[in-house]
């Protein structure tokens, strides 16, 4: 599965983990209170409401909204100012978190040099410091 976080079907994502984790078609329809019908549509659907993705995510113990967020990481473009004009009363979050799955991604830009460092800290919005650790910690 292609998992460059570009194009997410979510669906598919969550008919791979049932398959990985080998979970009984009744076992879900109980959980998620839905015919088998319904969550065989679920795995052709690119998109689910968000209530159904975080029982999903608690059923099958995966975060699958980490999956959003690692797009958002990559492929939103970056903020015009770190500052917001106004205050927000949304939770703010100081830093973005990198999964091994990301980084592995940018190294691979890298090595196949298909980027360089100073594409990946301006399209990406990662420190450049943090990208030389991450190579420092690659090499060894």
């Amino acid at each position: 599965m292609d998992s460059n976080f570009r194009n997410i079907h979510i669906g598919k994502f969550i008919q791979l983990r049932v398959k990985e984790n080998k979970i009984d078609l009744s076992r879900i329809c109980n959980f998620l209170k839905c015919t088998e019908m319904e969550i065989i549509e679920m795995y052709s659907q690119e998109n689910l409401p968000t209530n159904t993705l975080l029982r999903w995510s608690k059923l099958l113990e995966y975060d699958f909204f980490r999956l959003y967020s690692q797009h958002l990481i990559l492929y939103a473009p970056p903020s015009a100012s770190f500052k917001e004009q106004t205050p927000s009363k949304l939770p703010h979050f100081r830093k973005n978190i990198y999964t091994q799955e990301i980084i592995d991604f940018i190294l691979e830009l890298i090595e196949k040099k298909e980027k360089t460092k100073r594409q990946i800290t301006n399209e990406y919005g990662i420190p450049y410091s943090t990208l030389c650790k991450w190579i420092a910690k690659h090499n060894n």
